[in-house]
């Protein structure tokens, strides 16, 4: 689909997000942690994608801690903003990590963490489609 580029705050997308995973889960205890606002340029619909699959996996991998923690946010990097979203969960080997973003290659195995292993090569697409990396 054609990109249709406004100003997004993702922050109120994220926080959609993360409520309909706390619904699912409710007795979960993980700590969010959003700032006030974060806005990009970029197509809303596509932006909801790359975040309903980071947010997605970093509920799951933080399935099995007592309490796990969540954030979303922005640091300076070399070529501008460079927007995040971090876990506590379960990480991965980092000797794999060029594998990460190669559909279908999963880092973990079917009875640790269900999926499909086509959510990060989806983000990467969208991102590149933006213009980012």
């Amino acid at each position: 689909a054609e990109l249709s580029v406004e100003i997004v705050d993702l922050c109120p997308i994220a926080g959609k997000i993360l409520e309909r995973l706390r619904k699912l889960e409710p007795r979960r205890k993980v700590v969010v942690v959003l700032p006030e606002k974060l806005e990009v340029r970029g197509d809303s619909r596509m932006l909801t994608l790359v975040l309903e699959n980071l947010l997605g996996n970093a509920w799951k991998f933080t399935g099995r801690k007592d309490e796990a923690r969540i954030e979303v946010g922005a640091e300076a990097g070399e070529g501008g903003p460079v927007i995040f979203v971090r876990d506590d969960g379960a990480g991965f080997d980092p000797l794999h990590a060029d594998k990460m973003f190669t559909p279908f290659h999963r880092l973990h195995r079917d009875d640790e963490f269900p999926g499909t292993g086509i959510g990060l090569a989806t983000v990467q697409r969208i991102i590149q489609r933006h213009g980012g990396t």
